[in-house]
């Protein structure tokens, strides 16, 4: 069973959780690359065959608006516009022979693709 565990700090709730086995990955990931300023950035973009796709990546750089939230020591960042799409979404990773990698579960989300990034 997967637990999902965040720390919400502010007035707005955290646009997404992590999950335990995400926020492990994430955290090794950061480790890697050898820059505690570093936080995970998840994005809402326009495009993708079914209207928007996600991005995720390292970011160093948090505008004010951002928001920005703890989970099991990893910083995610948001920014205003995508946390509207991933209200309630949780990032989650699995290893393995088939599907392995990131997946968020997007319960704004009314159709997705097969590849799996992108949503409408």
């Amino acid at each position: 069973m997967t637990t999902i565990s965040t720390v919400s700090i502010g007035k707005r709730p955290s646009p997404i959780t992590l999950s335990d086995a995400a926020s492990r990955k994430v955290a090794a990931l950061l480790e890697q690359e050898g820059n505690e300023a570093l936080a995970l950035r998840v994005a809402v973009r326009p495009g993708g065959c079914s209207g928007y796709s996600y991005e995720m990546y390292f970011d160093s750089e948090i505008a004010g608006d951002d928001i920005v939230r703890d989970h099991d020591g990893v910083r995610v960042v948001v920014d205003p516009a995508s946390a509207d799409l991933l209200k309630g979404s949780t990032l989650d990773y699995t290893d393995g022979l088939q599907d392995a990698g990131f997946h968020i579960s997007n319960p704004n989300a009314t159709r997705t693709c097969g590849c799996g990034s992108s949503f409408s």
